[in-house]
């Protein structure tokens, strides 16, 4: 059997680019196309260890998420609330664990008794909160983006990953929001019987002990449906297997690649050498 290439192929209705204008490029992108475009600036921010560098990235990175995706009230939270707050925190808790004989030669900043926290501490402590940031960053252009099934789809056309690997890892991701659902109706089914059993941590741990044989029983009953609708399908018994939704990659998936990494390779030949000054 062979992938369908008819122009009639449609794309997964549960994909994040179908509803999405066409301004929202991010969207539209092929999901491995915004995989190969991040992942050498990713594997090159492990090893900077100045503040410039990240920085440069984290503005890029967030420039791209805001010209080109669609920003929800969670986002902008992730965006401009959680991660800047991770960056205090990590950066003054790293600044900490710093050895103080290797920095004593910078400028002190804060002194408790014979502690003394140096300018040079807290530099090397933002530089790698500012490193985890950026690769952060740079991973939530394609994970604010892209759909489950759509990664999973190209992964299968376009690596050539063994269908029934690939599919399997979709029932598998798919059994995760099964799971939440079952949760829900065993909550409200016990709610409906007055099993509330008081609100203090050990009646919360006794009711959470409740759920898990009907979550088991449910969970099991979910896997043998979907192993019967596999089988049904014929599933595993040719080596390919067609596609009725195609995640195609396109020229503009060449074009973001090609200039999301010349814009890397100028940030890093700006900023170099990447050690504090």
């Amino acid at each position: 059997m062979t992938a369908i290439t008819s122009p009639t192929a449609t794309v997964d209705p549960y994909s994040l680019g179908v509803p999405a204008p066409a301004r929202l490029y991010l969207n539209h992108l092929n999901p491995l196309a915004k995989v190969a475009a991040v992942l050498p600036a990713i594997v090159l921010l492990v090893f900077v260890q100045d503040l410039e560098t990240p920085l440069w990235f984290i503005a890029l990175a967030y420039a791209l998420i805001v010209s080109g995706t669609r920003i929800t009230a969670r986002t902008a939270a992730l965006l401009f609330l959680a991660i800047p707050l991770g960056v205090a925190l990590i950066g003054f808790g790293f600044s900490l664990w710093v050895d103080a004989a290797g920095v004593d030669g910078t400028a002190p900043l804060l002194r408790v008794g014979e502690w003394t926290l140096f300018t040079g501490a807290l530099e090397i402590g933002f530089a790698t909160a500012l490193r985890l940031a950026s690769i952060l960053a740079l991973a939530l252009i394609g994970g604010l983006t892209t759909a489950g099934p759509d990664l999973v789809r190209a992964s299968i056309q376009q690596l050539r990953v063994p269908y029934r690997i690939g599919y399997t890892a979709l029932a598998a991701y798919r059994f995760v929001p099964r799971f939440g659902y079952e949760l829900s109706v065993i909550r409200a089914a016990h709610r409906v019987r007055g099993h509330h059993g008081g609100g203090g941590p050990f009646a919360r741990l006794a009711r959470g002990w409740g759920y898990i044989v009907p979550l088991l029983a449910g969970a099991i009953r979910h896997a043998e449906r979907v192993a019967l609708a596999m089988d049904a399908r014929a599933f595993g018994a040719h080596p390919t297997r067609t596609e009725r939704h195609l995640v195609p990659f396109r020229t503009r998936d060449t074009v973001f690649i090609a200039a999301f990494i010349a814009a890397s390779a100028l940030i890093f030949s700006l900023t170099f050498p990447w050690a504090p000054a």
